[in-house]
């Protein structure tokens, strides 16, 4: 593959998660980010494309029908139009790079982008925060990201739990001391940004993929000492505010009257959007069209009641559909590398754990969180959907094809 393309690709990767645009005005105004994937369009064209072979493309095909016809048939289209288009806005990007990324090498530069560009958005965000640029909610003053669109503090959080496993897969994939250092240095700083922002459902999103990180790892137990040592010290050295806010996830009583609606919220939410399929079964009230719908200031802070309200039956079912793709592909990539422990540590498996690991906290932050439009879904899936073409096209060696063929995937090269 063009290693312009895959830079094009880490570009737009750059100017949809930091979005400089929404920062610097005159960006915005000069229109940067149309200028850049027209060209990027342009670039793609001149490329040799294909599709791959799986079943998730059909998972989301199905999945994007089914927020079109659902925003058509809903009495709020007008309020939901915004939704829609920037939900397509990542379908089409999702297009660019699963027609043309078809190798390892690629794979893994288009991974470490994304990683990489995480960072610079956190350490603008931090810098920001540094000279003043906050919001003041919930009694405490909260990190913001540099964006308008993802960058409430909640939002902000998310996105840095959802990457957490992408960094660490570069720890287990480099001998590189330089590459050990960048990934410390990015979960210190990832840690930083999500205690920032005051985010209660990152925060436990941050403990639960730190638990099970360590556990997985061959140095649980010095893992779980380090971890009790540096928690209790990490809270001490937050601000008083700060510190009553996360306090509040065990104790709601030493917190402002807020903090504890906010988090009756959560659980709200997931009865109106029942309450909402109830009455509209089929398509829901429409995508985007939780608060007109609910007569609410707030969105629904729930996955499943977004799901349930916005989408109805067709949304539950076609979003379960590229659910069990996952699954299956995940599944998938974890018979062969136990069918070939000689590759055990390759990139691509390791990449797939991440992805899986990826959805396992986007579905865990579902039951705090809105979720269901974000890139994650789209992206996290074309990673898996590659990786597991780079291993079908590797070849079998002679004496496996002869005693185990009826279990050599269909499409393998045999060498």
């Amino acid at each position: 593959m063009d290693v312009v393309m895959v830079w094009l690709l880490i570009g737009y990767m750059f100017l949809f998660i930091h979005r400089p645009f929404e920062f610097w005005p005159l960006l915005g105004d000069l229109h940067f980010e149309r200028l850049y994937i027209g060209g990027l369009f342009l670039v793609w064209m001149l490329q040799p494309k294909r599709w791959l072979p799986n079943g998730q493309h059909l998972a989301y095909a199905a999945f994007a029908f089914t927020v079109l016809l659902c925003w058509i048939m809903s009495p709020y289209a007008d309020k939901g139009e915004r939704v829609v288009e920037d939900w397509f806005k990542i379908v089409f990007f999702y297009c660019l790079f699963v027609t043309v990324v078809h190798d390892e090498r690629s794979l893994r530069k288009l991974a470490l982008g994304f990683v990489f560009v995480m960072g610079i958005y956190m350490t603008h965000s931090l810098k920001e925060y540094m000279a003043g640029r906050h919001t003041y909610r919930m009694g405490i003053a909260r990190m913001i990201g540099i964006d308008t669109s993802q960058g409430d503090p909640n939002s902000f959080g998310a996105s840095i739990v959802f990457a957490l496993p992408f960094a660490a897969l570069f720890w287990k994939t480099s001998t590189s001391k330089w590459m050990k250092l960048g990934v410390i240095s990015y979960l210190g700083l990832s840690t930083l940004c999500i205690l920032l922002t005051g985010s209660r459902s990152s925060l436990l999103g941050l403990v639960l993929w730190s638990l099970i990180a360590i556990w997985r790892s061959r140095y649980r137990w010095m893992g779980m000492g380090f971890a009790m040592i540096a928690s209790p010290l990490l809270f001490i050295a937050l601000p008083d505010s700060l510190q009553n806010r996360f306090e509040t996830i065990v104790n709601p009583e030493v917190g402002p009257e807020n903090a504890r609606v906010s988090g009756e919220n959560r659980l709200e939410g997931l009865t109106k959007g029942l309450e909402l399929w109830m009455q509209n079964p089929a398509t829901g009230c429409g995508p985007g069209a939780w608060r007109p719908a609910t007569h609410s200031k707030l969105e629904s802070h729930n996955l499943y009641g977004q799901i349930m309200g916005e989408m109805g039956t067709a949304g539950i079912m076609t979003f379960g559909m590229i659910l069990c793709f996952f699954w299956m592909n995940l599944r998938w990539m974890k018979h062969d590398r136990r069918a070939h422990p000689e590759r055990a540590n390759d990139f691509v498996y390791h990449l797939t754990g991440a992805v899986g690991m990826g959805i396992f906290l986007m579905l865990f932050e579902g039951n705090f969180g809105h979720n269901l439009f974000r890139h994650n879904w789209l992206w996290y899936g074309g990673f898996l959907i590659i990786a597991r073409h780079c291993v079908e096209m590797r070849p079998v060696p002679y004496q496996i094809l002869i005693s185990e063929r009826w279990r050599v995937p269909r499409g393998v090269v045999y060498g």
